[in-house]
């Protein structure tokens, strides 16, 4: 399925009343994880700007031991600090990568921004080297922005 072909999935998810905030992003992750071949663990973090800490959401793949991650540390903590999407083509290459999984080869990392405030971020890992591409990170956008409106 093409990520425009996704957009009003994703929309639709996000307008249903009948779904709590954690039930539409658990079926926004599973909508991606199912519908994306490389996208093989997709998950939100959210901030807590007091402790400087990001706090694992809702999430579709391989269990994750991080759970609460410190900004600045790892893509995500980075990404919590630069306010910036951030594509690992190959994690190997990256200096301050936090391992989740020996099958993960690459990592995109897109902020959601709520009222201009970076409240937190989707992850998604690939299993493949360098499948992200400028489309990956429009289309993310467009779902952090989606998201957005659920807080």
């Amino acid at each position: 399925m093409t990520f425009q072909e996704l957009q009003p999935q994703i929309s639709s998810i996000t307008a249903d009343n009948q779904k709590n905030r954690d039930e539409k992003l658990l079926a926004i992750c599973k909508l991606l994880n199912e519908n994306v071949e490389y996208y093989n663990w997709v998950g939100f973090y959210f901030a807590n700007h007091d402790t400087k800490t990001l706090h694992l959401g809702p999430y579709v793949g391989a269990e994750t031991d991080h759970t609460v991650i410190p900004f600045g540390k790892g893509i995500c903590g980075q990404v919590a600090e630069s306010n910036a999407n951030f594509v690992v083509p190959d994690v190997k290459a990256q200096d301050n990568y936090i391992a989740c999984s020996l099958t993960v080869k690459s990592e995109i990392v897109v902020p959601l921004f709520v009222n201009g405030v970076n409240i937190g971020q989707i992850d998604i890992d690939s299993h493949v080297i360098d499948p992200f591409t400028e489309a990956d990170e429009r289309f993310l956008e467009f779902v952090n922005q989606e998201v957005a409106k659920l807080f």
